[in-house]
């Protein structure tokens, strides 16, 4: 039979084992078709302005959620922006309504821009193929996590 000093010591190491693996990350997320990306958000117009320019390298597990406070239609476009990009974008219920594929990135002056098409209140950008490689079709919904999105 293992004596207190034992149980203790154990004990303190299976609660910190707990308390490490326990705590919850609190970067915002989305999942796409099953597959779970960390997303840097966009919910002013100076992060929403800013995007994903100058950013020469985009995990495949990342993208940014641009989050505006009405339905409307959207355009985008890829001035500055280094890498190609899939602008995929939302409704209100998180439904896909569109997809830009592999927007190409714009190192001129004047930059064509990408409409939503349709109204939109929210547009995810991940990588440029990505939508592709997940199968993502207009109708599809994503779901979001540690984020409150105000609908």
């Amino acid at each position: 039979m293992p004596n207190f000093s034992t149980i203790m010591r154990w004990s303190g190491v299976l609660v910190a084992i707990f308390l490490l693996t326990g705590c919850p990350d609190d970067t915002p997320w989305v999942e796409v078709k099953g597959q779970r990306f960390n997303v840097e958000i966009a919910a002013d117009d100076q992060s929403r302005a800013r995007g994903l320019m100058f950013v020469d390298d985009l995990p495949e597990d990342e993208g940014m959620l641009f989050i505006f406070r009405r339905m409307q239609p959207r355009a985008f476009w890829m001035k500055n922006t280094r890498i190609p990009l899939d602008i995929i974008y939302l409704d209100q219920n998180l439904k896909v309504v569109s997809i830009i594929k592999n927007a190409k990135p714009c190192k001129t002056p004047r930059c064509p821009s990408y409409p939503s098409g349709q109204p939109a209140q929210y547009v995810l950008e991940l990588n440029g193929g990505m939508s592709d490689q997940l199968g993502l079709v207009e109708g599809d919904s994503i779901v979001v996590g540690n984020l409150a999105l105000s609908q």
